[in-house]
């Protein structure tokens, strides 16, 4: 948990002035709130953006000159943590989506719950072949 504390600050700080993006992949806008959307609907709109998010974090994990010596999961965690304040815009158009399509706060309790939960593995999974 306290890697999500610190990425949830760093994201905070920098989510403050940095603008948002959004995945031009989606089909914009979303449907209004308050437009029925299944929840399968809302996942198939979020996954790009989760998608988007993991990947920058990842090539930003693995552009680190850091990542190739790094021992150990501490110092993997810090890479991840280090690694927020570049994807921002991607995390932050991640929970702003999510919060549209699920509520206002959703998108926080995401990120803050499941998603920096499963990060450093899906981060391990994804970096795994480049070392």
């Amino acid at each position: 948990m306290i890697l999500a504390e610190f990425i949830a600050k760093t994201l905070l700080a920098t989510s403050l002035t940095v603008p948002v993006a959004l995945d031009r992949s989606l089909q914009w806008p979303l449907p209004e709130r308050g437009t029925t959307m299944s929840v399968d609907q809302k996942d198939a709109a979020i996954r790009p953006l989760v998608k988007s998010a993991t990947e920058c974090i990842v090539r930003t994990v693995t552009a680190d000159p850091r990542f190739p010596v790094m021992k150990g999961a501490v110092e993997f965690n810090n890479l991840i943590v280090d690694s927020v304040p570049t994807c921002a815009d991607d995390l932050r158009s991640m929970i702003t989506t999510y919060d549209r399509l699920y509520g206002e706060g959703a998108g926080e309790t995401f990120f803050m719950g499941p998603y920096l939960d499963s990060l450093p593995a899906a981060v391990t999974v994804r970096v795994k072949d480049r070392r």
